[in-house]
């Protein structure tokens, strides 16, 4: 699995101001090009399960982008599609494991060629760290093939991925 900073695309930069004005958090964007149309998928959340997604946030975050992305590709016909992440949620890139902080994910890896899952208890550049029925136990990116949350692993009391509003990062101390 690779690790892209979120940063380093500028479509997700621009967006997850919007989308974090909503008090909901851009788990991903994926742009592409079909037919003369650009494609945009948005994925976000409100904070885990115990915030669920409607359609009603989908209708609010995609109203709210829309005027972004009408300005990033001036004069182009737009797609643009926004979901949760999905309770089984393949997560795609490194960077989007921060989001999971205190949930259940699974990860394929290559060294055993065996899935290793647990609560996510931490997430940077270079790995993540699980808490599973035998303990902790840290993964690169380099060793995962593919992961998934798993929402049948208890979650982690105290830990939670709401935006704090400071800055890019995520506040790891509950809502009060």
């Amino acid at each position: 699995m690779r690790y892209t900073p979120r940063e380093a695309d500028p479509v997700f930069d621009s967006l997850e101001t919007v989308v974090r004005g909503l008090g909901m958090i851009l788990i991903d964007v994926t742009v592409s090009e079909h037919r003369g149309t650009v494609q945009v998928r948005a994925a976000v959340d409100k904070g885990g399960p115990a915030y669920p997604v409607g359609t009603d946030d989908c209708s609010l975050v995609h109203r709210a982008i829309l005027p972004r992305l009408e300005l990033a590709f001036p004069g182009r016909d737009l797609y643009v599609e926004v979901s949760s992440p999905g309770i089984n949620r393949l997560i795609k890139d490194g960077a989007e494991f921060r989001f999971y902080l205190g949930r259940g994910v699974r990860c394929y890896r290559t060294d055993i060629s065996d899935w290793t899952g647990g609560v996510l208890l931490a997430a940077d550049s270079g790995g993540i760290t699980l808490k599973g029925k035998d303990g902790a136990v840290s993964l690169s990116y380099g060793i995962i093939a593919k992961a998934r949350l798993d929402d049948a692993a208890p979650p982690e009391d105290g830990v939670s991925p709401v935006p704090s509003g400071k800055g890019k990062e995520y506040d790891a101390a509950p809502e009060t």
